[in-house]
């Protein structure tokens, strides 16, 4: 079967799932069933990376194929401005209609972004509730998430909210499509379905946490002699690793185990909107993309939750699958950026490219029809949020170059140091290269600006923040859904 002109698009996202962990990406353990048929069905991207190792701003670039430094998103409290266009207006105004369930971290008045529905509410506040603060020494909080990694918090729990808003996120996304099923459907759609899972709290049911009964579960690996960088000492810092033992194979194991377990859980829910997808015949006029927000630590290194440029933490799992399945089984090696997905999405869509705003990302298409634009450089940010400086990250062939302004660099060599050991940076016969990543980094942002623009953006926040709750304001969206008019009684 041919692919129609105008397919229906699919995007169903997960949030802090690390690629290496499915089946899909050939683990031999973590089951991952419907994953894995994507990846069967479609292509797999092998050097997919965030482009912020974050929720909120991640997810600005995925909306709008721009870095989120470039629209003032800087953090998880970062206003979303609504006057940036994305890929829910362009597909609107394009005779798509279009639909958004589950989390997206959108802050801001604005809760929809283009979209003509969004079927539920938020799982966190759309307020700055949580801008960035620091005490007098200019030094964040500490307490916050290791203990999340370890005994007594990861593990069994009879049920959670968090499980709870998954349930009626793949609810809505299946109730979505049957009902675009039942009516003319003279209309492609877009439905972006995104899940909490695997993000911490790691708390499974007795079921999910039984399926990995017998099965070797990998520990994280802390070298002794492991060189840390000045943004790995503050993300450690404020989330407090050193008030938690992440070498105690208890609480490693325990941890894998219970992430096993949320990634089949996640895994599932792929599988219930695949199944009504195909239930309802429109599998087979359905563009399907997969991918994560960005990725977690899990104790690699001895660090935690995300925040960071190594591979652990930056890379994300990328499938597509084609009506067709035209590029079955296809495997591509180049680096590629999750937001990457935006002009993709719209290119699927037969948007022209004279009716689009300039973007920073770049379609996936060339390189899957045999036109690559010569060598692809990956970027990747991080400001504001547990870091004292601004951080940067570039990825082209098999080098990756981190740069932390003011604060050193580190650079390795992937092909021959998967697991970022040996940091290259200042080595003499490593100086072409750090070089000319450098000049590539620096030609992509400005590093000033993005340093006085965020320290900015965090002063206006906080006094908006405070008013806001001195005066109860709320801009959290709360769905709503009638019962007149939708059944026959």
């Amino acid at each position: 079967m041919s692919q129609p002109a105008r397919p229906n698009v699919v995007l169903i996202m997960a949030d802090q799932l690390v690629p290496f962990l499915t089946g899909a990406y050939e683990h031999s353990v973590v089951k991952t069933p419907n994953l894995d048929r994507l990846a069967a069905r479609g292509v797999r991207f092998d050097a997919a990376y965030t482009p912020y190792p974050l929720c909120a701003p991640a997810r600005v670039s995925l909306m709008t194929g721009k870095d989120a430094s470039s629209i003032g998103c800087y953090d998880n409290a970062a206003v979303f401005p609504a006057d940036q266009p994305t890929i829910a207006h362009y597909l609107t105004n394009a005779g798509y209609e279009t639909a958004l369930t589950g989390k997206m971290h959108f802050v801001g008045p604005d809760q929809l972004h283009g979209f003509r529905h969004r079927l539920t509410t938020d799982i966190f506040p759309a307020g700055v509730d949580w801008v960035p603060t620091v005490d007098e020494n200019g030094q964040f909080p500490r307490g916050g998430h290791a203990h999340e990694y370890v005994l007594p918090d990861v593990g069994v729990r009879p049920w959670t909210k968090f499980l709870t808003y998954d349930e009626e996120t793949t609810y809505r996304a299946t109730e979505f499509i049957r009902e675009r099923a039942r009516g003319p459907m003279a209309e492609p759609f877009f439905l972006l379905a995104s899940l909490h899972h695997p993000h911490d709290p790691f708390h499974v049911t007795q079921e999910l946490w039984d399926l990995y009964d017998d099965e070797p579960i990998d520990l994280a690996r802390v070298p002794a002699d492991i060189d840390r960088s000045a943004m790995d000492e503050w993300v450690n810092e404020a989330h407090d690793t050193a008030g938690v033992d992440l070498q105690d194979p208890d609480n490693l194991y325990a941890l894998r185990r219970a992430y096993y377990g949320l990634v089949t859980y996640v895994d599932r829910k792929v599988g219930e909107i695949l199944a009504a997808l195909d239930e309802t015949g429109q599998l087979d006029s359905t563009v399907i993309m997969f991918t994560s927000d960005h990725g977690d630590m899990l104790g690699e290194r001895g660090m935690v939750q995300k925040r960071c440029f190594y591979e652990w933490s930056a890379r994300v799992p990328l499938l597509l699958t084609f009506p067709d399945d035209r590029f079955a089984g296809r495997r591509v090696a180049e680096p590629v950026s999750m937001m990457d997905l935006a002009p993709t999405v719209l290119d699927i869509a037969g948007i022209p490219e004279e009716d689009r705003l300039p973007m920073q990302a770049a379609s996936l298409l060339p390189l899957l029809e045999g036109d690559p634009p010569g060598e692809r450089a990956v970027f990747s940010e991080y400001h504001v949020e547990k870091v004292r400086a601004a951080c940067f990250m570039v990825r082209a062939g098999d080098h990756k170059y981190i740069y932390i302004d003011g604060h050193g660099t580190q650079l390795f060599d992937l092909a021959n140091d998967p697991d970022e050991r040996h940091d290259l940076s200042g080595h003499p016969e490593a100086a072409a290269v750090e070089t000319r990543l450098h000049s590539l980094l620096t030609g992509r942002f400005d590093i000033d600006g993005i340093n006085a623009g965020a320290a900015e953006s965090v002063r206006r926040r906080t006094l908006i923040r405070d008013a806001m709750q001195r005066n109860g304001t709320r801009w959290d969206f709360v769905p709503t859904f009638g019962q007149e008019g939708r059944y026959v009684r």
